[in-house]
């Protein structure tokens, strides 16, 4: 298990890709030569096939897949469940309901547990908008600033950042304009892995695809740095 408090943003996986080079990165980041993989997918409703497709994805590689409903939720002490495993993995969806229901059921204290213990958190979508304190969200309807985050990591996180036409734009007029801290904004295709709040390393499986920095820079104007991705290969 990595012993850092570690989180991992997904620009794709199991859901969308055609290969599993991002989870296969997540896998290999946990440090174990059988991980346990816990997929939440609150965001979705707990949508039974975003669970079957999680399952048909994980369940033939070399890790111990299982799953979280809290809308048919059938395990009685969450704490425990959640801290037996190497990696939680959240999958995409509406990340203000998301939020709420987690925090109904007292799962957002939980999931601030297990990062600090070691557990590796990654999502895709609204599952790497919630480690944040701020997001931009498509929660309510077009994007929009949403400040409701865990705050796991610091600022704010936009995804989809080059495959949806209203979010580049949307997100720099809202760091522009300080609707929004500066954060991170990443591609569909890369993924970049935070230990200790701090970019340790950022993967790609689409030439071009990476995470950026966007910030307010000396000058008082929005700026966006791309990171340098290694191209993961099948």
């Amino acid at each position: 298990m990595t012993t850092a408090p570690t989180i991992a943003l997904l620009g794709g996986g199991f859901s969308d890709d055609p290969d599993t080079l991002l989870d296969d990165f997540v896998l290999n980041a946990a440090g174990r030569t059988r991980p346990k993989v816990c997929f939440l997918p609150t965001a979705s409703g707990d949508a039974p096939g975003y669970i079957e497709g999680f399952h048909t994805a994980f369940g033939a590689r070399d890790c111990e897949p299982s799953h979280l409903e809290l809308f048919r939720r059938s395990v009685t002490d969450l704490r425990t469940f959640v801290l037996a495993q190497d990696i939680v993995y959240v999958g995409g969806g509406n990340t203000a309901n998301m939020l709420a229901v987690w925090r109904l059921h007292g799962l957002d204290t939980i999931l601030r547990e297990a990062y600090e213990a070691g557990v590796l958190l990654c999502g895709i979508s609204a599952g790497a908008c919630c480690w944040f304190e701020h997001a931009f969200s498509d929660s309510f309807g077009p994007p929009a600033p949403l400040a409701d985050g865990l705050g796991l990591l610091p600022g704010s996180l936009c995804p989809h950042y080059d495959s949806e036409p209203e979010r580049r734009p949307g997100y720099l007029s809202a760091v522009n304009d300080r609707v929004l801290p500066g954060g991170w904004a990443i591609d569909d295709g890369a993924a970049g892995l935070f230990t200790d709040s701090r970019l340790v390393d950022v993967v790609t499986r689409t030439p071009g695809a990476t995470l950026r920095r966007v910030h307010v820079d000396e000058d008082g104007a929005v700026a966006e740095v791309a990171q340098r991705a290694r191209l993961l290969r099948v």
